[in-house]
């Protein structure tokens, strides 16, 4: 039962205990940038390692890599038309032969133009992202978590994590 609840408990402990605002926005922009990706390659890979990697609020960067997942297909024709533009500059075709001469880069799919656009969009809207962000979260993010931890489901959730580790005691 406590398996199913772990994420909820996670989510709503993110939520509610000590990230700061600058982790929060980060992780909105990280989650931003993975969400645009295509999943299915080495790239969505490497970026989940390094989300999971760096300090930033998890849960936040979650909700907005699964929302964008599912907003970014309509995204495609422009993601395409700026993958298109970068892996066709002349100047550049000597490195992107070289890096798909090097082991285990064609995984990532970076040859691919919608995934190369949606890699290069996701990466230019981190820095915007963050600046829009961290504003609101730290304008609102204390309130949120005040608010939060009195609703009944996070006192549940927060207690059930506690009575889980008193009732894996072993005496």
């Amino acid at each position: 039962m406590f398996l199913i609840l772990r994420p909820l408990r996670l989510l709503f402990k993110a939520l509610v205990i000590e990230s700061t605002p600058t982790q929060m926005s980060y992780g909105l922009a990280l989650g931003v940038m993975m969400g645009l990706v295509p999943k299915g390659n080495l790239l969505a890979i490497v970026l989940g390692f390094c989300i999971a990697a760096t300090r930033v609020n998890l849960a936040i960067a979650a909700c907005a890599a699964v929302a964008l997942t599912f907003a970014s297909s309509w995204f495609d024709a422009a993601f395409d038309q700026v993958g298109v533009y970068v892996l066709d500059q002349p100047s550049l075709r000597a490195f992107w032969e070289a890096v798909y001469d090097t082991p285990m880069m064609p995984w990532t799919d970076f040859n691919n133009s919608i995934v190369m656009g949606s890699f290069v969009c996701g990466l230019l809207l981190v820095w915007p992202v963050h600046r829009v962000s961290r504003p609101i979260f730290q304008k609102y993010s204390k309130k949120l978590a005040r608010h939060i931890r009195h609703w009944w489901i996070t006192k549940i959730l927060l207690g059930a994590e506690w009575a889980d580790r008193f009732g894996t005691l072993e005496v």
